[in-house]
């Protein structure tokens, strides 16, 4: 087998071929996604530098919003450059400890992301249900081991995916059609048995998946049941406005998340290959690029805090 090991099965290089029956529009694909990149590392760069800098933003609400931008920004670092030299210069080759370190962190920060957006729901919980306890309860070494703790549980539940994969031989060729080295991708390459793969990629999926979306879920049914008990409107407008940049962020991450893998699952002979690839990569691209235009629109501590650093003592900030 070119490019492989016959003693041992194990390639010694991947040949990601972007996105299949699609190569003459290389350039042109490449466009918008190196527009949404440049975006998301900007916007979410500017967001940590701002949280940084800004006094009035040093609050655990944007604290986990810093993280959530870290991780936006690294995880399409990942995949977006190297996904732009297979399309400008025909720089497919990745080696193969090379694709399993990619294939850890994609989804090790796919993990992370979900983890965060989970913390950020259980902190408006207690903002808006806990408001006298709030500075209280979350405290900076509370916020320091929430995160630490969604880091450490994305980093030992993914990191056996990368043993389970490195495992299998590899003996259909050494072609991955797909613009980056995922899980599913790799492992349709391998003629081992990958029925282990699969059991533990469910587990994750229900450690880290769908238990989020459960708390988030009871997050904001707590949050819900707490507003509509106020007796002022512009309390509960007020309370629902606090919420309003983080569903967004929600619908934005989990919705391409969920019909990428319902697509996998249910129309896999039915929805061509090339949207699949495309979909994976609006996946790991629309929230690091969107998050930042989200909450900058709808936050208005952080809309000020722009327009403090931006114009200064001119618009009257002092």
């Amino acid at each position: 087998m070119s490019g492989a090991n016959s003693s041992s099965l194990t390639p010694e290089f991947f040949i990601l071929n972007g996105v299949p029956g699609l190569e003459d529009a290389h350039v042109w694909i490449s466009l918008p996604f190196c527009f949404m990149y440049m975006i998301a590392v900007v916007g979410n760069c500017g967001l940590i530098y701002l949280i940084g800098h800004e006094e009035a933003l040093h609050r655990p609400m944007f604290y986990f919003l810093a993280l959530l931008s870290f991780t936006d920004v690294t995880l399409c670092t990942t995949t977006v450059p190297n996904m732009l030299c297979i399309f400008w210069f025909n720089f497919k080759k990745i080696g193969f400890n090379s694709c399993l370190v990619q294939m850890f962190f994609v989804h090790m920060f796919t993990a992370t992301e979900s983890g965060v957006l989970m913390l950020m729901a259980l902190d408006h919980y207690v903002a808006i249900c806990y408001p006298l306890r709030y500075t209280t309860i979350l405290t900076n070494p509370v916020i320091a081991k929430a995160c630490l703790a969604t880091f450490l549980r994305s980093v030992m539940l993914i990191f056996p995916f990368t043993l389970l994969t490195k495992r299998l031989p590899y003996c259909r060729g050494i072609l991955i059609p797909h613009t980056y080295c995922d899980h599913k991708s790799v492992a349709k390459v391998s003629c081992g048995n990958a029925k282990a793969n699969a059991i533990y990629g469910l587990m994750v999926a229900l450690l880290i998946g769908v238990f989020d979306i459960c708390c988030i879920s009871v997050s904001y049914t707590m949050i819900l049941r707490a507003v509509v008990s106020l007796s002022s409107a512009d309390a509960r407008h007020k309370a629902f406005s606090t919420c309003t940049s983080h569903i967004c962020a929600i619908v934005i991450t989990y919705v391409p998340a969920l019909f990428t893998l319902f697509t996998h699952r249910f129309g896999g002979h039915t929805i061509p290959h090339h949207v699949h690839i495309i979909v994976a990569n609006l996946y790991l691209l629309l929230p690091p690029t969107m998050n930042p235009i989200v909450y900058g629109v709808k936050t208005k501590q952080i809309r000020e805090s722009i327009i403090k650093f931006l114009l200064g003592d001119k618009m009257g900030f002092t």
